[in-house]
């Protein structure tokens, strides 16, 4: 079996358990097109194509015999025409076109939580335990960009990162020192003497 129908067997197992799927269409796919669907008028000025397709392979059309949305998309950024496939057929065309778009964002998220918090391999390898490491990742990030969209700074995440490693045990008003990280601060605090709380 090619890799291509194992990857519209498994597109009919996801539409067969209700699944909703966007996927980036396979350049040598053969298909029929059934309905072509009419742009809005308000539709995103990339958006070049909506239609109604079959599968035209009959291997292929095995493994997925429904119909499917097709849908192009013109990508500004690297030049080229995206093509992708649903079978969300109720959604406006746009709708489709930024949920994969938002799709590389998500990739982004994952990979920075990889690369920034070396997480590379699991401490502990029960479900509880992989569940625990990444809840506790996806916190530690979230938490990171937090603070980076309430600095002043212009901070990259990975520098963010490394000062606040830097300056862990260090006492400063997070604010002060996530707007201004190269100027002197100078604690103001009263700090109590030990044992006394107020």
């Amino acid at each position: 079996m090619s890799k291509r129908s194992n990857d519209f067997a498994l597109l009919n197992v996801w539409d067969s358990k209700g699944v909703f799927f966007v996927v980036r269409h396979k350049e040598n796919i053969q298909y029929t097109v059934i309905k072509e669907n009419e742009l809005p008028e308000n539709k995103h000025p990339h958006l070049l194509k909506d239609e109604i397709i079959e599968l035209k392979n009959e291997s292929s059309k095995t493994k997925y015999p429904k119909q499917l949305r097709r849908i192009a998309i013109w990508d500004e950024e690297n030049k080229q025409t995206i093509e992708l496939m649903t079978n969300h057929f109720k959604w406006v065309a746009n709708t489709i076109g930024e949920l994969y778009k938002s799709r590389w964002n998500i990739e982004i998220f994952f990979r920075e939580i990889k690369q920034l918090l070396h997480i590379k391999t699991f401490i502990g390898t029960s479900e509880n335990a992989v569940l625990i490491q990444i809840w506790t990742a996806l916190i530690t990030i979230l938490v990171l960009k937090a603070l980076k969209a309430m600095a002043k700074f212009g901070w990259h995440l990975s520098n963010l990162v490394a000062f606040i490693r830097l300056n862990l045990f260090v006492k400063i008003g997070l604010q002060l020192w996530l707007d201004k990280p190269f100027e002197e601060h100078i604690e103001t605090d009263k700090i109590s003497p030990q044992g006394v709380l107020f």
